[in-house]
């Protein structure tokens, strides 16, 4: 792993990573590199067992997921996405991206996006936009711009999708 991270400009972290031992110690691994870090699936549930804060990583749940990493309910998140996803934020610092219907994206302050579609709910588009985002920072964006750009650009790309063949069978492929 130490040859292949030093040569990254940004890594991200949890998409079929399992929550296993060996999943834990990548995750510890990749986090000691210092490099910049989008935490997404796994890797989010596996900061939930064992919380941790940074300011380099942007971290880009679902509901689901950011129900477990603030130790609530879905109801509880989307019953206030806004305050969801200050506490995401405040909580474990960096970035926080709390997808989902008007994708919420927080640092000092709170931006919505107000594009993307009911279609783009299916597996594997979380991580699209995790390396969307990655991909930015690794061009030299600042986080902050990264996660902005890199949710306007995904639910961009969903919603002309769906202009050109419906939301219905959007996959992540499509984007």
């Amino acid at each position: 792993l130490k040859p292949l991270l030093a040569r990254a400009s940004a890594v991200v972290i949890g998409p079929g990573l399992g929550r296993d031992d060996w999943a834990r110690s990548l995750l510890n691994k990749v986090l000691e590199s210092r490099l910049p870090v989008v935490v997404d699936a796994d890797a989010l549930n596996l900061l939930a067992v064992d919380p941790a804060y940074a300011e380099n990583w942007i971290l880009t749940p679902h509901a689901g997921e950011a129900a477990r990493l603030l130790g609530t309910s879905v109801d509880g998140i989307n019953a206030d996405r806004f305050s969801a996803v200050s506490q995401l934020q405040h909580q474990f610092g960096g970035i926080a991206v709390l997808k989902g219907a008007g994708t919420l994206i927080a640092d000092s302050h709170i931006k919505l996006c107000r594009h993307g579609n009911p279609g783009m709910a299916t597996a594997g588009m979380g991580d699209v936009l995790s390396g969307i985002i990655a991909v930015l920072v690794a061009q030299g964006l600042s986080h902050a711009h990264a996660a902005e750009l890199g949710v306007w650009l995904h639910a961009r790309a969903g919603d002309l999708e769906a202009q050109l063949h419906g939301e219905r069978g959007l996959v992540a492929t499509d984007l």
